[in-house]
């Protein structure tokens, strides 16, 4: 498994779509970035259909380390991942 980390920025119109197909994969933490842990052949299907969506001017930046733990991860305030937040 990888740990990857997605950031999109895109036309406001077109956010939808990449909020809806991230959404499939990968835990939506904030308003353009979603992570989680993937298989090799999840993030390689992950990174292919998102280059297939990119429009001129847009851009995905996706982190990957090869474990969950060697990320810190500090959330100020409410953290939208908690599982306990959605109904």
């Amino acid at each position: 498994m990888v740990y990857v980390i997605v950031v999109y920025d895109v036309q406001a119109e077109r956010t939808y779509r990449f909020l809806n197909f991230l959404r499939k994969y990968l835990t939506h933490v904030q308003n353009s970035v979603f992570e989680g842990e993937l298989t090799e052949g999840d993030v390689e299907e992950v990174k292919h259909t998102l280059e297939s969506m990119l429009e001129a001017d847009e851009s995905v930046i996706l982190y990957r380390m090869t474990s969950e733990k060697y990320v810190t991860r500090t959330v100020y305030g409410e953290d939208p991942a908690e599982d306990d937040q959605f109904l």
